[in-house]
C-alpha cells in the first residue's frame, strides 16, 4: 500500500480506538508508519482524512447488514415484504456488539457537530449517499438504478430507523425495540392506512427474542475507555 492507503488504515485504528476528537495527527502517524506532511498532501488536513476513514468503517459495517443469503445467491424472504423487512432489521441488531465503536463515533460526530462545522458539511454529503446504501437491503434494486424520489422517501425513513433503534441499543439493550416488534408495528400501520385492522403474524423467518437479546448482549458493557 502506499501512503494514501496507509493513511487511512491508520486513522481507521485511530477511531476506533479514541474516537474522532481525541485522534491526533501524530496519532494517525505514528498508527501508519508515515509522516505529517503525508496528510495535507494526501487528503488536505486530518479532519479530512478522518471523515474518509469514518465513511469507510461505515461502509464496512453496512456491507453486513443485508439478510442471510444462501449458496444460491438467494435469500429466504422476498424483497419487499415484511418478512425482509424483519429479517434486515434483525440483521443489522445481531450486529450491534461488533459495530458499537463506529456507532458511538457516529454519535460523537452528531454531538459535537456545532464545533466542527467543515466537518459536519462533510459528514452530511456522506449521509445523503448513506440514504441510496440501505435501500437495496430490503427492496434488492441495485443503488445505481435507483431513483432520487426513492432515496429521498424511503432511503430518509429507513436511515431514521437504523439511527433511531441504534440510540436505543446502544443505551439499554434490555428496553430496545426488536426486529418483529419493529415489523409488527408497520404492519399495523399499514393496515390501518388500507383499512385492514386483521391481526396476524408478520410471518416465518423472523428472529426470537432470545435469540436478538443473546446475539446484541455485548453492547450492555460500556466501550473502554
Amino acid at each position: 500500500m502506499g501512503h494514501r492507503e496507509d493513511l487511512l488504515e491508520g486513522a481507521k485504528r485511530c477511531l476506533l480506538a479514541k474516537g474522532f476528537l481525541r485522534t491526533t495527527a501524530r496519532d494517525i502517524v505514528k498508527e501508519s508508519g508515515t509522516n505529517l506532511a503525508s496528510i495535507g498532501y494526501h487528503y488536505g488536513s486530518k479532519d479530512a482524512l478522518l471523515v474518509e476513514a469514518y465513511i469507510s468503517l461505515v461502509q464496512e459495517m453496512g456491507d453486513g447488514y443485508g439478510p442471510d443469503w444462501g449458496a444460491d445467491g438467494g435469500t429466504g424472504t422476498r424483497a419487499g415484504s415484511l418478512e425482509r423487512f424483519q429479517e434486515v432489521w434483525a440483521s443489522i441488531i445481531r450486529s450491534v456488539p461488533e459495530s458499537r465503536a463506529i456507532w458511538m463515533i457516529s454519535f460523537e460526530l452528531i454531538f459535537q457537530g456545532d464545533r466542527m462545522p467543515e466537518v459536519r458539511k462533510l459528514l452530511a454529503q456522506a449521509q445523503e449517499e448513506g440514504r441510496s446504501g440501505i435501500v437495496p437491503l430490503f427492496t434488492d434494486v441495485p443503488e445505481a438504478d435507483l431513483d432520487k424520489d426513492t432515496v429521498d422517501t424511503e432511503g430518509r425513513l429507513y436511515q431514521t430507523l437504523l439511527q433511531g433503534l441504534m440510540v436505543q441499543w446502544l443505551f439499554d439493550p434490555g428496553t430496545a425495540t426488536r426486529a418483529d416488534q419493529l415489523t409488527e408495528g408497520l404492519r399495523r400501520v399499514i393496515a390501518g392506512v388500507t383499512g385492514e385492522r386483521d391481526a396476524g403474524a408478520t410471518g416465518d423467518g423472523g428472529v426470537g427474542v432470545a435469540e436478538e437479546r443473546e446475539a446484541a448482549a455485548p453492547a450492555e458493557r460500556p466501550a473502554a475507555n
